[in-house]
This record gives C-alpha cells, structure tokens and sequence, in this order.
C-alpha cells in the first residue's frame, strides 16, 4: 500500500477527474479536522456544521484548479477559516446567542478537585478565546490548534507574515491576559489544597 500523501494525492487526482467516491474519501478523511477549525472560529456547534459543509463544497468546485503537489489540509482548513471568520463578521451572527448548555462538560472521572479545576480552566479559556475580535481568533486557532506555520496560516487567510505575526501576538496577549487572574486563584486553591 502506498503511503498516505501518495494516497490523498491519487485520490485528489481521481477526483478532479469527476470521481466523486475519490472526494468522498477526502471528506470523510478532513470532516473532523474542518469541522474543528469552524467550530473555534464560530463557537457554534450548528454554525460549524454549516461552514464545513459550506468549504467542502466550495474544495470540491475549485478543485479543478487545486494544484496536486500541494497538500490538501492546509487548504481544505483555509476554506473553512475564511467562511467561519466571514460568518462571525456577518450582522446576522452578532445578533446570535450562545447556544444553550454553550461551554457545559462533565468532569472527568478520577480526582474529583482536579476534575472540577479542569472544567473551570477550559470553561476560563474558552471564555478568552470567544472574546478574542474573529481575524485574531481564526490565526489562533490555525497557529495554536491546527500547529500551521506562519506561512501556511499568511496563504490560508491572504494575509502578509507580518500581519499573521502581530493578530497572534495580540491574541495571545489578550489571552494571557484573561486568564491571569484565573491562574493567579487555580495556583492559590492548589497550593492550600497540598498543605
């Protein structure tokens, strides 16, 4: 059997031909990862579907122009970040609530204490994350969740390396910030909890 990139190139290859089992494969192949990249862009569960679906679509009609030798991830999750930041940008997202039980998990099973501080630090940095403006949030997320480099997340979004650079320095400027205080309390109840 060939490997991986081998195999994603030859599908890609059949599917440009009009294979449309061939790009069925790639979807089933980047649902989650595309799906994973709108979801902590839009912080919608509904919205991300949406948008996921939205940028397979979208691959899927451009593919005729998809250049094979490069790969299809980062381009698939530029698809998807432009659509997901698009949408938060859009009036009709700012009029959006969070959706019901928005940030809601069950503690993990184990420690008890550590569980709960567990769910109080994602529920802390998911907070920070939805208040990030959505251009810092989408380079995050690229950056931090997807591990693109600086290059790869410039050409996902048309941005210049340098604007890439500073939407994450502020980003995660901004994120330290929010969860200073947090860090500062978690440190304290650790510390008491171990005397």
């Amino acid at each position: 059997m060939r490997a991986d990139g081998q195999d994603e190139a030859g599908l890609l290859a059949r599917a440009k031909g009009g294979d449309l089992s061939a790009f069925e494969e790639m979807v089933r192949r980047y649902q989650r990862r595309v799906y994973g990249v709108a979801l902590r862009i839009v912080r919608r569960h509904d919205v991300a579907d949406d948008v996921a679906q939205d940028a397979f679509i979208r691959a899927h009609q451009a593919l005729a122009g998809f250049d094979l030798a490069r790969p299809f991830g980062p381009w698939i999750c530029r698809i998807a970040a432009n659509l997901a930041v698009n949408h938060v940008r859009s009036p009709e997202a700012r009029e959006e609530g969070l959706p019901e039980g928005h940030g809601e998990r069950g503690a993990g099973s184990g420690d008890p204490l550590k569980g709960v501080l567990e769910q109080e630090a994602r529920e802390v940095l998911e907070g920070a994350l939805l208040g990030l403006p959505a251009e810092q949030r989408a380079v995050f997320v690229l950056r931090a969740v997807e591990e693109m480099s600086y290059k790869e997340i410039a050409e996902a979004l048309g941005l210049s390396m340098g604007t890439v650079m500073s939407r994450l320095f502020r980003a995660r400027e901004r994120l330290a910030e929010a969860v200073a205080p947090y860090l500062g309390q978690a440190l304290r109840r650790a510390q008491g909890a171990g005397r």
